[in-house]
């Protein structure tokens, strides 16, 4: 039960240090002048990351520990942090661009994208799985989806220069 906790405890640190390092460099890019673009989805984001942290918190502590699940997400956590390093100041929750600036092309965007999607698929469906929640893992898998789409959509298309 104490590694479950703790696990659950890393994970929840980890989130809220993340928001509060987006939010610090939200408000810098805003001040140079980028702008945000289809902030309607944003609070849907939130609430889906919220309900699936504070679901497994609910669920998971009295769980035994797949160790090899355990392994997986802490690989998703190196792709994380190199993902987010990469960005640096640039690194966001929301959609924000600023006009002029190329898109990063080093680290993990030399192979992908969106690395980071790319883990946070991974978590929702990855941290779930360390407790043996597979229902759980699927379901919010499914939700996780259905968000993705309307954020990668937004993005891609705020990143080409058409907004929205």
């Amino acid at each position: 039960m104490i590694w479950s906790v703790l696990i659950l405890a890393a994970v929840t640190t980890e989130r809220l240090a993340e928001l509060a390092i987006a939010r610090r460099n939200t408000i810098a890019l805003i001040a140079k002048g980028a702008v945000e673009h289809a902030p309607g989805h944003y609070p849907l984001i939130v609430a889906l990351h919220a309900a699936w942290l504070a679901g497994l918190w609910w669920l998971a502590p009295s769980l035994p520990i797949n160790v090899g699940w355990l392994a997986v997400f802490a690989a998703l956590q190196v792709l994380r942090v190199w993902t987010l390093t990469t960005l640096g100041p640039r690194w966001t929750t929301r959609i924000i661009v600023m006009q002029g600036e190329a898109l990063v092309r080093r680290g993990p965007y030399r192979f992908l994208a969106h690395p980071n999607y790319i883990v946070v698929i991974g978590e929702i469906a990855v941290l779930p799985m360390v407790y043996g929640l597979t229902w759980y893992a699927l379901l919010f898998s499914a939700l996780n989806a259905a968000v993705l789409t309307v954020r990668i959509t937004a993005e891609n298309a705020a990143l080409a220069g058409r907004g929205n």
